[in-house]
């Protein structure tokens, strides 16, 4: 599951059991890159307030499938299998179109998002996403503007800087920990996006 010691939830007390308890999936289960942080619960808090008001909140503006399409091409150009294999779960059940999905894969996989059933501003998305991915300090106000010539506002620019941000935060602490798919149940997330407080998967 990881390379460091983790605690199941069947033995989890006190702080570290009522994080376990919100969450939680089918039958009590704990995705792998929550357990990583039992050792330090107030970091397991911190990871979730993050994902749920970057990724699933009734705020953001920006399509939820479509952060999720940002979501798996962060996680596929950072090379981590885990969360490209969580993420393309969730976005093929909010896209709700397998073919398509499917395409966009295939897309991100040649690193060629012109390539991707996506429109202008979606592909310009991309691009800024890539960009900020591998060569972060490189980014230059052309790049904003660019992307508000694609058609987004500057909030929706925001959501899309926090969701790519927050993938390699992930990515990260899955590749640096050595977090393994081993025991996930693959494409849940916290699908309350009213209630920030609601992490339970589903």
């Amino acid at each position: 599951m990881s390379w460091i010691r983790t605690v199941p939830f069947e033995e989890a007390t006190g702080k570290l059991k009522k994080l376990y308890e919100r969450v939680t999936g089918p039958d009590n289960n704990v995705d792998n890159i929550m357990m990583a942080h039992s050792l330090r619960p107030h970091s397991m808090e911190g990871h979730m307030a993050l994902y749920k008001n970057v990724l699933h909140h009734s705020g953001n503006k920006v399509p939820k499938w479509f952060l999720e399409t940002l979501g798996v091409w962060v996680s596929s150009l950072n090379s981590c299998a885990y969360c490209v294999e969580h993420h393309f779960q969730g976005l093929q059940r909010l896209l709700g179109d397998e073919a398509r999905g499917n395409a966009i894969r295939a897309a991100i996989e040649a690193r060629n998002p012109d390539a991707a059933p996506l429109d202008g501003a979606q592909i310009a998305a991309m691009k800024y996403a890539r960009k900020l991915t591998e060569t972060p300090a490189g980014i230059v106000e052309e790049d904003i503007v660019a992307l508000r010539n694609a058609g987004w506002d500057d909030g929706e620019i925001l959501e899309i800087n926090q969701v790519c941000a927050y993938f390699s935060y992930a990515n990260r602490t899955v590749l640096g920990l050595g977090c393994s798919t081993e025991g996930d149940v693959l494409g849940l997330s916290p699908n309350n996006s009213e209630n920030p407080n609601d992490w339970g998967h589903s």
